[in-house]
């Protein structure tokens, strides 16, 4: 196992061991434990979800948070519910991921250049996590990042992670304010250090049944993530 990879499994091995925030462990504990009908086979995570993908990523997929019977349940990022469920067949498409489904976090599924993290660890009620759990979960999201050595793209779903992104270029020094970056989807920003911020609305039952965002609009955003990130 690489320095990278091994550094990347011990923070995860952290973040999963994680109590800092007083309402969403009692809340993902119970969602495990109750479970939805669909699942009441299935043993549920309930904990921090950790991130994963490749030690070598040049790309950083950021998400909002794990999904209640998605994430919390499975025990790996976007897999498991309707977000993964349109997520992951593009990213197969786009050459990251090497199957189009994601149905556990032990079926096989690798990504290609490509770390999937998101600024909260935790599923929040609603799907909201509050100012100060966003602020807890902060410190890991800085020092994942500080551990992607070749990281040039990270491409944001939904405001905010695209907001969460902006906080950690600011507490970094990455960027000294937030003047004239605004979430759009597909913009694109090229920030100081050779990253590019890529905007994209979350793939989400709300956007995608609507049509907000559609598979054309959500490919096109990782093609342009491939190309930015000299992956071809």
């Amino acid at each position: 196992m690489s320095a990278a990879r091994e550094a990347l499994a011990a923070l995860n091995e952290r973040i999963i061991a994680c109590e800092r925030c007083a309402r969403l462990r009692p809340y993902c504990a119970e969602v495990a434990r109750v479970r939805r009908r669909a699942y009441a086979d299935f043993e549920y995570w309930g904990r921090p979800v950790p991130s994963f993908g490749d030690a070598k990523a040049r790309v950083l997929l950021l998400g909002l948070a794990p999904g209640a019977h998605g994430s919390n349940r499975t025990g790996r990022m976007f897999t498991g519910d309707g977000s993964g469920d349109f997520l992951f067949p593009v990213l197969h498409e786009a050459g990251f991921a090497s199957q189009p489904n994601a149905v556990t976090r032990d079926d096989g599924m690798k990504l290609r250049g490509m770390w999937i993290s998101a600024v909260v660890r935790c599923a929040p009620p609603g799907n909201k996590p509050t100012p100060e759990e966003q602020r807890n979960c902060a410190p890991w999201l800085d020092e994942e990042i500080g551990l992607l050595a070749d990281l040039k793209v990270v491409v944001c779903l939904g405001k905010i992670a695209f907001d969460g992104f902006l906080a950690h270029q600011l507490r970094n020094g990455g960027i000294a304010s937030r003047k004239g970056l605004k979430f759009v989807h597909g913009a694109e920003y090229g920030l100081p250090g050779g990253l590019t911020l890529i905007a994209s609305y979350h793939p989400s039952l709300q956007n995608t049944n609507t049509g907000k965002l559609t598979r054309p609009m959500f490919l096109k955003v990782f093609l342009r993530a491939r190309v930015e990130a000299g992956l071809g």
